[in-house]
């Protein structure tokens, strides 16, 4: 692109890239309008930004499944040093870059997925995980590599959720004559798509709200706040560990 492009040049160059998910303003040039969800993330995004530090100067950040680079966009604008996004997509790191090259943002894309997390040799002030781990066949998987291997301190987590929306208290055991607590709606569990979902065969999981939060825990992760009804702030914390069966990624 010319360095100072007109908007005929931007819309050509984000149609060519289309079609878009996230919705992004490009000096004035939105790249999904059209969006069904509406002006998506940007709605999500002001349900929980305050939940956020505000001043990232000197943190480094990995947006995990960084889609056309929404939330990295947002995290160098509050002035993170580093910004990391991967994607297994290469249709949305090209995306992405174009996005962060055109709001003047130096910002990193690289093609892995959340499984190659372990090849970064590197851990993060602040982790972002939006949106991708109900597209995962193993999802616990990806959580175990993203604690175990990438993620310092805070942990932003998003995921669809269906099903029983309360958290009843879960005891640490249960006899193995027990069965009526599994019926309960809010014992955690998460729903298994064979086929597709709203018309997209990329969605495997799809857990209730005190699945995600159990998950969470037993990943290593302390929930410090849940600003939107998908949205969960975490911490990361070795107290609420339980230590998954060795394995090893080659």
């Amino acid at each position: 692109m010319a360095t100072n492009p007109t908007l005929e040049q931007i819309e050509k160059r984000v149609n060519e890239l289309g079609p878009w998910f996230h919705n992004i303003s490009l000096r004035g040039v939105q790249t999904a309008p059209n969006h069904f969800l509406g002006d998506y993330p940007s709605t999500k995004w002001r349900e929980f930004q305050d939940a956020i530090p505000r001043d990232l100067t000197g943190m480094s950040v990995l947006d995990v499944g960084c889609n056309g680079g929404f939330y990295s966009i947002e995290m160098k604008r509050r002035g993170a040093t580093r910004v990391l996004g991967i994607d297994h997509d290469e249709q949305y790191l090209d995306q992405a870059r174009f996005a962060a090259e055109m709001l003047g943002f130096d910002i990193s894309f690289e093609l892995l997925s959340v499984y190659d997390a372990p090849k970064l040799q590197e851990r993060f002030d602040l982790v972002l995980f939006m949106g991708v781990f109900y597209h995962l066949r193993y999802p616990l998987l990806a959580l175990d590599l993203l604690r175990q291997h990438v993620a310092k301190d805070w942990f932003i987590f998003q995921s669809m959720l269906r099903g029983s929306r309360t958290v009843p208290r879960i005891e640490a055991d249960y006899p193995f004559a027990e069965r009526g607590v599994f019926d309960q709606p809010g014992f955690p569990k998460m729903h298994f798509i064979e086929s597709c979902y709203s018309e997209d065969p990329t969605n495997w999981w799809i857990p209730n709200r005190s699945c995600i939060e159990a998950v969470l825990r037993s990943s290593g992760f302390r929930i410090e706040s849940v600003p939107e009804s998908e949205v969960f702030i975490c911490r990361c914390d070795e107290s609420a560990h339980r230590d998954p069966i060795p394995f090893r990624i080659t």
